[in-house]
């Protein structure tokens, strides 16, 4: 069996390592264009950033071995041909043409199975001046290198980075730790703006002010100035110093191979394969960041270029290229991110996404401590949880906080990989103590707020309706924090505030005006929603409850939280 891999970095050395762990006799073959290999990319911001000494780091195993042509030769009998490039697959004849970057020569590979894993390019748009020095897109590991030699020599001192995506945010972090001025500049009109809604985007912008990061949303890149290297970005607003430029703006798959052989490319613009990781070519598999996946939670076909995905896939291949039948069922969309002392994440779809493909859904945000209050380590978390209303499915939630999100984002992409429910939700009987977890953990209560508002026991109200609304003079503001609270911790709102703590509120509902709406708040939620209880238990019903709390308050307080 003679197997042919094009591409040694994720999907494609995991196909052939695990092809190899299935048949010790096969013939497996590896063509890489590059130098290096089977490096892992999402490291590079660490290692700009110094979190990472040495960038082999990235490209060694646990053990500290080189992951490189030789190692794979050595330990696992995998022929790796860098600096060779495939040029041509010749289906008839099962040939790969590749091209010997070294001397030009052109070489014949034959398989009897091929798999394709060229993986995606940056984007780099046809701006003014992109040809330009010092303009990076942290794609490869030389790139992280040159940035990071750049910095400890004291050349770059004002970073832009274009897009605040996940790489755009990651390296603002990086550019920021090594004491660069950070400038990022975003087209949309928010951070993240593939996979956050608005409302948990803008809590992460009011967090990421206190942090030395300028924001630029909603502002477009026209050009980048300079002579022989940048000096200048210039938008449609401003122009910016700028001796180093990060273009984050996004990838594109290369197809140009498999498009040239016939084969089926996908309507999210990647190669289409089956579940199996097969393409239209019974004989040819394609993984990693140049095919599309399914979208497991509404069947739609999904561009998702992410390592983890890769790895699954390539072991897919992997265990398929000798007789397997394994699958590989689709994507959630689980991103998680880490921004200085936060950290953001999502999976599932979002609110958007939900409403543009015609859900009937229903929305909880929920804020709150990570774990008991009483614990010193206690950090404040905001979770966003969307829910199918006739079927009570989960679609998706994103997170937000200093607490810990990553592990709440995993339990929902769990749920989700099963088709479950907000009930699911609820009666899985996860893991409780006090250093870790709350008694209900905030998963189960997101969940329990959907329940409540599906059965019309809580209304709620986003705090971005509830602004406009107290501003218009359309609504009391109902504070019901206790006054040391409002002291420490002060709403900044133009509308008029009324404080009523919720131990007097019984006592003094009587001088509330019945006939106007009220929006209840305090600083989590929990205090609010008692208090539209309360408060329709002395009929006085047009009560709504502004959703998270303070902490979930996207616009300044006197006092951050």
């Amino acid at each position: 069996m003679k197997i042919l891999i094009i591409g040694a970095v994720a999907a494609g050395l995991k196909s052939a390592s695990k092809a190899r762990r299935e048949d010790g006799k096969a013939e497996i073959t590896v063509l890489e264009r590059g130098k290096l290999i089977s490096y892992g990319a999402c490291g590079m911001p660490y290692y700009v950033g110094g979190e990472v000494h040495d960038i082999k780091e990235l490209m060694a195993t646990g053990a500290g071995n080189p992951r490189n042509a030789e190692y794979f030769k050595k330990t696992k009998n995998i022929d790796v041909h860098t600096e060779t490039e495939a040029v041509k697959i010749d289906r008839d004849q099962k040939m790969v043409v590749a091209k010997d970057l070294k001397t030009g020569e052109l070489k014949n590979f034959p398989y009897d199975k091929l798999v394709i894993a060229t993986g995606a390019s940056p984007v780099r748009p046809p701006l003014e001046g992109i040809g330009l020095r010092n303009i990076f897109t942290l794609w490869h590991p030389d790139d992280a290198v040159a940035i990071r030699s750049g910095i400890d020599a004291g050349t770059f001192k004002n970073a832009v980075i274009i897009g605040a995506g996940l790489i755009g945010m990651e390296m603002a972090e990086a550019l920021n730790h090594q004491g660069l001025n950070v400038t990022v500049v975003e087209m949309k009109d928010q951070i993240f703006p593939a996979f956050l809604d608005e409302d948990i985007a803008a809590i992460g912008h009011k967090y990421l002010k206190t942090k030395n990061i300028q924001l630029l949303t909603g502002e477009k890149v026209e050009g980048l100035l300079g002579t022989d290297s940048v000096t200048t970005v210039k938008t449609d607003h401003r122009e910016i110093p700028a001796d180093l430029v990060i273009m984050a703006i996004g990838a594109r798959p290369n197809v140009g191979l498999a498009k040239d052989a016939g084969l089926t490319i996908g309507e999210t613009g990647a190669i289409w394969v089956d579940e199996t990781m097969r393409t239209s070519d019974p004989e040819i598999f394609a993984g990693g960041d140049c095919v599309e996946s399914t979208n497991m939670v509404n069947g739609k076909k999904v561009f998702a270029p992410m390592g983890s995905i890769a790895n699954k896939q390539g072991r897919v291949i992997g265990e398929n290229l000798l007789g397997g039948k394994a699958r590989f069922k689709g994507v959630a969309s689980t991103v998680v991110v880490k921004i200085h002392d936060i950290t953001i994440g999502k999976t599932g779809l979002s609110e958007k996404e939900a409403k543009d493909q015609g859900y009937d859904y229903v929305t909880a945000l929920i804020a709150g401590p990570d774990r008991p209050h009483y614990m010193k380590n206690a950090r404040p978390v905001t979770l966003k949880l969307i829910v199918d209303s006739k079927t009570q499915k989960v679609l998706g939630v994103q997170g937000i906080g200093e607490g810990e999100v990553a592990k709440r984002i995993d339990v929902v992409a769990t749920v989700l990989n099963f088709g479950g429910t907000i009930d699911d939700l609820f009666d899985i009987d996860l893991s409780y103590a006090p250093p870790y977890n709350s008694p209900i953990d905030m998963v189960a209560t997101a969940a329990n707020t959907v329940m409540n508002k599906l059965a019309h026991k809580f209304t709620g109200i986003s705090a971005a309706e509830a602004k406009e609304k107290v501003e218009k003079k359309e609504a009391i503001f109902l504070d019901v924090r206790t006054p040391s609270e409002c002291q420490n911790i002060e709403l900044e709102c133009d509308g008029e505030i009324c404080q009523i703590s919720l131990g007097e509120l019984r006592a003094r509902m009587e001088g509330l005006d019945k006939d106007q709406e009220i929006i209840a708040f305090c600083k989590l939620g929990q205090r609010g929603y008692e208090a539209q209880c309360i408060l329709r238990e002395g009929n006085i019903t047009n009560v709504k409850v502004m959703e998270g709390g303070i902490i979930a308050w996207p616009y300044c307080c006197k006092s951050m939280i």
